[in-house]
């Protein structure tokens, strides 16, 4: 990330703080001049650990300014900087916020709360800060391109919530890359990027996105349903069932988790009734319920491929030829490394080579 400007203190006018929030009183040098306050000398400190890029250190010294004196837009300013380029950008656009409340017209106040609500994926507040900033300097640059980036970001949530809306689960991957290049610590963007590699198959890179929020924040419901998606879609339901109990006790409202959880209880139930009624030489009750299963969850692509071979040896059985051909292809569609659909479609009777 680019170093983010500081405001460095002017040494013909020093910052005078309440008497009570000083920790030393003001003495003067051979010249006359008042030596800098306290909470200057901090912010100076904090100054040129900020220009070496120690931010750990800046932090600690912008916070002794800021204790030694809390009225001082710059001081929380100047955090929020450092706070920034530590990635905190919660925490950076809580004390850029505080820095325009002590001072409207801190223009660098207002374009930091810009910067740190495009950050975390809030557009719309982001663009208001940008406005802000023109408003009290029309000429800005910066200001000028962010918010533009503002109205890019918009423009690609809308993009990928029309994808999602008609399941052109790529598009909204392609949106989410375009939308995290300017919102790189939005969550939800990360989120909805990761439930879509789900939906397409690529759980590996979706468990990437969900276990990196996880290491940040191991309450996370939306990446635990995200995690739990994936074990549900790579058949591995027991686990996943786990997942989305976990996501329900962090967030009981969760809406999404709550319905992978039902379908997947009610499939593996469903399968393993079939299952039980195969057993049982009960064919025609097992082809059903399999039949049933299979309308659970049309997204379950693994799962689902077991289910129509399931089927299948329930047809071949009740000499359901066709049928069971038809199944054992819709399973390889599905699946295309399924190996035993594969060999149950050469096992029915009067199968022609495909």
């Amino acid at each position: 990330m680019a170093a983010v400007d500081i405001d460095v203190p002017v040494e013909t006018e020093p910052q005078i703080c309440n008497q009570e929030d000083l920790e030393r009183p003001l003495s003067r040098n051979k010249s006359g001049n008042p030596f800098k306050t306290l909470a200057e000398s901090f912010k100076e400190q904090g100054n040129a650990y900020y220009s070496k890029k120690d931010y750990s250190q800046a932090f600690n010294y912008y916070t002794k300014a800021i204790d030694a004196c809390p009225k001082n837009a710059s001081y929380y300013g100047n955090r929020a900087a450092t706070l920034m380029m530590l990635c905190r950008f919660r925490e950076a656009l809580e004390d850029s916020q505080q820095a325009v409340r002590l001072d409207d017209c801190f223009m660098k106040g207002h374009l930091r709360e810009g910067k740190c609500h495009l950050s975390l994926g809030n557009a719309m507040a982001a663009n208001r800060c940008f406005q802000k900033v023109l408003e009290l300097e029309p000429s800005n640059r910066e200001a000028q391109q962010e918010k533009k980036n503002a109205a890019a970001l918009l423009e690609y949530q809308r993009m990928a919530d029309f994808g999602f809306e008609k399941r052109d689960f790529r598009k909204v991957v392609f949106c989410m890359d375009r939308a995290l290049a300017l919102a790189s610590a939005c969550h939800r963007f990360k989120i909805l990027k990761a439930e879509c590699l789900a939906l397409l198959g690529r759980y590996p890179e979706a468990q990437s996105v969900a276990s990196d929020i996880l290491r940040m924040d191991s309450t996370n419901a939306d990446a635990l349903y995200v995690r739990g998606l994936c074990l549900y879609y790579e058949d591995c339901i027991d686990k996943a069932v786990q997942f989305f109990v976990q996501a329900l006790r962090m967030a009981p409202d969760h809406e999404k988790a709550r319905l992978a959880c039902r379908n997947a209880k009610a499939l593996k139930a469903k399968k393993e009734e079939g299952n039980q009624a195969f057993k049982n030489n009960n064919y025609e009750a097992a082809y059903q319920l399999y039949t049933e299963a299979l309308a659970i969850d049309p997204n379950n692509i693994k799962t689902n491929a077991k289910l129509y071979c399931n089927r299948a040896t329930a047809g071949a059985k009740l000499k359901k030829v066709d049928q069971a051909i038809e199944d054992c292809t819709s399973a390889i569609k599905l699946d295309d490394t399924y190996i035993k659909a594969y060999l149950r479609r050469a096992q029915c009777p009067h199968a022609s080579p495909r």
